[in-house]
């Protein structure tokens, strides 16, 4: 994904770390650096709307019972696996 104009960050950097960043545990400098690249990349900030929504669920959903750390990587690592597939069947060939 990526719309096409260069960044001083690269769209596949950013979608890389979008969990990361939503969950606010970056340091200020890289913060900064995903911040101004949403701002400048309209598909990057869809696609961090969209998990930002998704985690948002998912909380909800989980909200009543502790989620064990091996499940909660089991589910981001299948989160990042569907990403990965959708960034390579939607991206045009390059």
């Amino acid at each position: 994904m990526s719309c096409g104009n260069p960044h001083a960050t690269p769209c596949s950097e950013v979608l890389d770390r979008l969990f990361v960043f939503i969950d606010s545990e970056l340091d200020s400098a890289s913060e900064q650096q995903i911040r101004q690249h949403l701002a400048e990349c309209g598909p990057c900030l869809a696609q961090s709307e969209i998990e930002r929504w998704l985690k948002s669920r998912v909380a909800k959903s989980c909200a009543c019972a502790p989620v064990d750390d091996d499940v909660r990587v089991r589910v981001v690592q299948r989160f990042t696996s569907w990403r990965v597939t959708y960034r390579i069947e939607t991206d045009p060939p390059g």
